[in-house]
């Protein structure tokens, strides 16, 4: 289709464009702004006055439940609710049953996602087999398989020296590498932060050590190997500080946080909320504030939804027994603009959070709209505000503690390499209405 996205502010963090231009897209690629390219005509126009057209925006962790769990989500209901969210490109975590560590699982995980045409999957290959930490996989294999990083998901790598190993394979591949850190030992069997409140409340809590322990011992194996790391869902003020330490010394890595971090603490868990059981734990609030500082200078380089849709039944236990995770695609950029509302960032700061920055760590073209680039568009309109609801959730899972809460930014249109993949509501009836 050749579509025309007229009057819309057009904020393009990459490029630094902040202006009212008109967008042309063919092929499902960018071919002009603001003058038609010669010969262009039309197939379709969307009306983007009041509305803010930026990069789609790009998730560097979210579970989609498939393969292994179904009954929580699968790649087609996640990548619905992630069109409707602006979310174009998704990072779909190795912990997947079966392990994405052969090239059948990540080839079947691109194909699904293919099928439901409505966001970009790229599965991220698990760094072991099995991420059991014995044996390295087949990262080669993986690679030409399309997974363009390697994590081994919340399953430490016990042994030092398989690590090492892992991450110097790696590096000769020219691969980055996804880490979520936390000491297996120090947190294994926490539920909370620990502290005042998980005293008071008998749970077994999770210091904060736990994180900056394996953060400290990852950063000196990057430094020993060389490999491009990435740290993810960083919950403490303190692996923040040493991250930050890390980037001056020189050292290639970059670092994102759940967006839920930025807004929650420990203190929402008070009264067993089982909505607020997430891992790593919601921290203090001086790690809350730290991470918010760190996002805002830069040391935190991107913002995820670290999604985790889940059944009614896994939050319904007594909270310890319930199963960490919250189902975060439908909050991520409302989310990120209450962080503009709030001071925390600029707009276009916060929307290269969501776009340009993370496309750098993957090392891809997208999260920009220069002439030529693939048109994955999200457009939204910023003054919508209106009330987070079960039923407006596309997501299977709606376990979320931000239901009630007021937000703003409503996502009027998403576009996948020039197809629109989202469109209002009545847009899709009357198109139906047509068809039929």
């Amino acid at each position: 289709m050749n579509i025309i996205i007229r009057n819309g502010r057009l904020i393009d963090p990459a490029n630094q464009i902040d202006a009212l231009l008109d967008i042309y897209i063919a092929g499902g690629r960018i071919t002009a702004l603001g003058q038609a390219p010669e010969g262009f005509v039309a197939t379709e126009e969307l009306e983007a006055r009041g509305h803010i057209v930026c990069p789609g925006l790009i998730d560097l962790q979210a579970r989609l439940r498939e393969p292994g769990q179904k009954h929580k989500g699968t790649i087609a209901s996640e990548s619905r609710a992630a069109a409707a969210a602006g979310i174009t490109t998704l990072c779909c975590p190795p912990d997947t049953q079966p392990v994405i560590d052969t090239p059948a699982v990540a080839e079947q995980i691109r194909h699904r996602a293919a099928e439901a045409g409505l966001a970009r999957v790229l599965p991220i290959g698990a760094l072991t087999q099995g991420l059991e930490g014995q044996q390295l996989s087949s990262m080669q294999a993986l690679q030409s398989a399309g997974c363009i990083v390697m994590g081994n998901a919340r399953r430490a790598i016990a042994n030092t020296l398989v690590q090492r190993r892992a991450l110097e394979y790696a590096a000769t591949l020219g691969l980055t590498v996804f880490f979520n850190s936390e000491d297996p030992w120090l947190g294994a069997d926490g539920c909370v932060h620990e502290g005042a409140l998980s005293t008071r409340l008998g749970l077994a809590g999770i210091p904060e050590c736990a994180e900056v322990i394996a953060v400290g011992r990852d950063l000196m194996l990057v430094e020993q190997t060389g490999v491009r790391a990435h740290f993810g869902q960083l919950s403490s003020a303190r692996a923040v500080e040493m991250i930050a330490t890390a980037r001056a010394r020189g050292l290639p890595v970059s670092a994102d946080v759940s967006a839920h971090q930025l807004f929650l603490t420990e203190m929402d868990v008070a009264e067993f909320d089982s909505l607020c059981h997430v891992r790593p734990p919601l921290r203090s609030q001086r790690d809350r504030e730290g991470l918010r500082a760190a996002l805002a200078d830069g040391t935190i380089s991107a913002i995820c939804s670290d999604h985790q849709p889940h059944d009614r039944d896994a939050k319904l236990a007594p909270f310890a027994a319930t199963e960490p995770g919250i189902s975060a695609l439908e909050t991520l950029l409302p989310l990120t603009l209450r962080l503009v509302e709030e001071g925390v960032l600029g707009l276009a700061d916060a929307i290269a959070r969501l776009t340009s920055e993370p496309a750098a760590i993957l090392g891809l073209e997208l999260g920009q709209l220069g002439i030529g680039a693939p048109a994955d568009l999200c457009i939204f309109d910023p003054t919508h505000h209106w009330q987070l609801s079960e039923a407006q959730l596309l997501s299977r899972g709606k376990n979320t503690p931000f239901l009630g809460w007021e937000l703003s930014g409503k996502v009027r249109y998403t576009l996948l390499e020039g197809r629109i993949v989202h469109r209002p509501t009545a847009q899709i009836n009357n198109l139906n209405t047509e068809q039929a």
